[in-house]
């Protein structure tokens, strides 16, 4: 998690950021008090990162409180839904992973619909990687799949739950020929815990996370599932470099808030999330804690984006018949 101690008191799982005093900008009758920014996952993931990143900033911009508001579970639906019930006035934010557009899919009797949020921003995106044991015998991706093709279903693969790192990995195999052991856990941490001590031969997830077991030599990289090599990877090959059918794939981070919610507003809200992650330090730590592309789409931009998303891993789930866990 990202120390914010010079701003920031933690009571109870909920962060005040911001400068005490400091009026709303001039002008404007908005915001009328603090803005609450949920994140629908644990304290101390990368969501909650890119969130205390981005209210830091857009309180130090413009004397605004921003609020961190921690409300995980069901894979992000929980907090979702507490911001699709929340008044449009623009004092609530969401800001979430990738897995959030994948809910309607995995969640039954979902209490809130794609339709009750705002898309505001896609803030940017990181390539997901692959990763084993430095004593498993593979040095690429390419060598998991020939393993896995001598012995199909006996290489375990460690992947969270209701994620686009299952759908890619469910993709590979049938697209590719193959059969993996897939192991679903809760959350990234657990995956990586359980490749590094061995229980996994391996497993796909988010760069960001793995980064700091690559650095230290615990863990060996296989491959990235961007179209382009990772900048923290130079030397290790893409999936689609090694030669296999895939789609591109990454993890991304966005900002919506409660459909209905004056346009004026979301502009400027976007406005400002725009300069926040355009400041030089926060794209410097973007790109330490989560290897971040940064994207700062439009609203409609990230809508269109969303909706492709959608289509395409709605339908590998439907074919496939997959389950969240």
């Amino acid at each position: 998690m990202m120390a914010v101690s010079r701003r920031a008191a933690l009571v109870g799982g909920v962060a005040t950021i911001g400068l005490p005093g400091l009026a709303p900008a001039q002008g404007s009758d908005w915001p009328k008090g603090p803005i609450r920014v949920v994140v629908p996952f644990p304290p101390g993931g990368t969501t909650d990162a890119v969130a205390r990143l981005l209210a830091a900033k857009v309180s130090d911009n413009t004397g605004w409180q921003t609020v961190i508001d921690s409300k995980p579970g069901a894979a992000g639906a929980i907090g979702a839904a507490n911001v699709a019930k929340a008044p449009a006035d623009g004092q609530t934010w969401m800001v979430t992973f990738d897995s959030h557009i994948l809910s309607p899919a995995f969640t039954p009797n979902l209490a809130y619909k794609d339709s009750d949020l705002f898309n505001v921003m896609l803030v940017g995106r990181a390539p997901l990687a692959v990763a084993c044991h430095p004593d498993r015998p593979y040095k690429t991706f390419a060598d998991v799949v020939k393993d896995a093709k001598a012995r199909p279903g006996k290489v375990s693969v460690g992947l969270l739950s209701a994620s686009g790192a299952l759908l890619l990995t469910v993709y590979l195999q049938k697209a590719n020929g193959f059969q993996l052991n897939q192991i679903y856990y809760k959350g990234g941490a657990p995956t990586v815990q359980d490749v590094l001590a061995g229980v996994t031969d391996f497993t796909v997830t988010t760069l960001g996370i793995l980064q700091p077991q690559f650095r230290s030599g615990k863990l060996r990289p296989l491959g990235t599932t961007g179209e382009k090599r990772a900048p923290g990877l130079p030397d290790v090959a893409t999936l689609g470099e090694q030669g296999f059918n895939t789609y591109p794939t990454y993890s991304w981070w966005g900002v919506y808030v409660p459909a209905s919610t004056p346009r004026p507003i979301v502009d400027r809200i976007s406005v400002e999330l725009t300069k926040a992650a355009r400041s030089p330090d926060v794209a410097q730590k973007f790109a330490e804690q989560t290897e971040m592309e940064i994207i700062v789409s439009s609203p409609d931009e990230f809508a269109a984006f969303q909706q492709r998303e959608q289509e395409r891993w709605f339908k590998v789930i439907k074919e496939n018949d997959i389950k969240s866990d």
